[in-house]
């Protein structure tokens, strides 16, 4: 994997999260409800790091490639996303880990990054399938996942646990690389 893995076109920057930049993102991190679908804590300074950490040893491991997320229109850094789970056997991996600020929602920032992360994984990385987990109550993400070309595989039910003890619901999409080729040539 490539430590130095950078992703951009004229309307987002995704460059490696590290311990070095994360900081950029603790203002949006704190806001309220960002996570409300996530199991993960980002909330505080320290809830950040060791999310980051956690992050940096998937990394390590081959099994994650975590991004700081930058707007080049707004000048400012948004949020994180990653590509994770991380099959290189089986040709599949899952983006998620995906949080940005609300200020930046609304803005087509997230579909010029998933853009981005699906171009580089079919075609780059030579991955034959990208699947997205979403909790099933979280509707504005599942559009947004479906108006990708997802298709809804399934649903685990009481899948995980959040941070308020709620055990979610977690809907499985997956799009595959000839669905997307397809998709891309139809918008041509």
């Amino acid at each position: 994997m490539n430590e130095s893995l950078i992703l951009e076109n004229d309307k987002v920057l995704l460059q490696p999260l590290t311990l070095d930049n994360f900081e950029e993102l603790i203002s949006i991190a704190s806001q309220n409800n960002l996570i409300q679908y996530s199991p993960s804590n980002i909330s505080t300074r320290a809830s950040l790091k060791d999310y980051v950490e956690t992050a940096i040893k998937q990394f390590n491991n081959g099994t994650s490639i975590p991004f700081i997320i930058y707007d080049k229109k707004k000048k400012a850094y948004a949020g994180s996303t990653r590509y994770m789970n991380i099959n290189f056997k089986n040709k599949v991996l899952h983006i998620g880990s995906t949080w940005i600020g609300k200020e930046f929602h609304g803005s087509g920032l997230n579909d010029h990054m998933k853009s981005l992360m699906l171009e580089h994984a079919f075609i780059k990385m030579d991955f034959e399938k990208i699947e997205f987990r979403v909790d099933e109550r979280n509707i504005k993400s599942r559009k947004a996942v479906e108006k990708l070309g997802c298709t809804l595989e399934g649903i685990l039910r009481k899948d995980v646990y959040l941070l308020d003890g709620f055990k979610r619901n977690t809907c499985c999409y997956g799009l595959l690389r000839q669905e997307w080729l397809e998709r891309k040539l139809h918008y041509v």
